[in-house]
């Protein structure tokens, strides 16, 4: 009995596992950008595999603090950090939230509020996408997508 119970044990770890790495796939994050993207009627973003070696790279230099510090590089980027697991789906669907305090007419936040992740998720020129994922030294978790050409281009509407 006590083998069974181990086996079954390890089955339901694996089977876990791989249910939380399945939110971090490619498609994952080109899921949910387009998701958001179809709401407002701008054309699909694509995966780019140059654009996430760039994320990669940079996600890779915050594994040792998980600092959300923008790159300041050649894309757009929208970073999130979770003392707790947090899959890619749900950091772009984090983002994405921010539409509540979007007005499109004005093209501006909420007072107090961020919305730029947002609209850089929608932001109708950007069609390529490339995000990573680091577990950091302090366990903690740290996403970065990055989007070209870039997007939250001041006094331009993202759609």
């Amino acid at each position: 009995m006590e083998l069974s119970s181990r086996l079954l044990f390890s089955l339901f770890f694996f089977i876990f596992a791989l249910m939380a790495s399945a939110q971090d796939s490619p498609q994952d994050y080109v899921n949910a950008h387009n998701a958001a993207r179809s709401q407002v009627g701008v054309p699909n973003i694509a995966w780019d595999n140059t654009v996430a070696s760039y994320a990669q790279n940079y996600a890779n230099q915050h594994k040792a603090d998980c600092q959300l510090l923008h790159s300041n590089g050649q894309y757009g980027e929208n970073l999130a950090w979770s003392s707790d697991d947090m899959s890619g789906a749900d950091a772009v669907k984090m983002w994405v939230a921010e539409k509540a305090d979007y007005h499109y007419d004005s093209n501006t936040c909420d007072s107090g509020q961020m919305c730029g992740h947002y609209t850089q998720v929608v932001w109708k020129s950007s069609i390529r996408v490339g995000c990573a994922k680091v577990r950091c030294d302090n366990g903690g978790i740290f996403i970065t997508c990055n989007y070209d050409p870039r997007g939250n281009i001041i006094g331009q509407k993202p759609y």
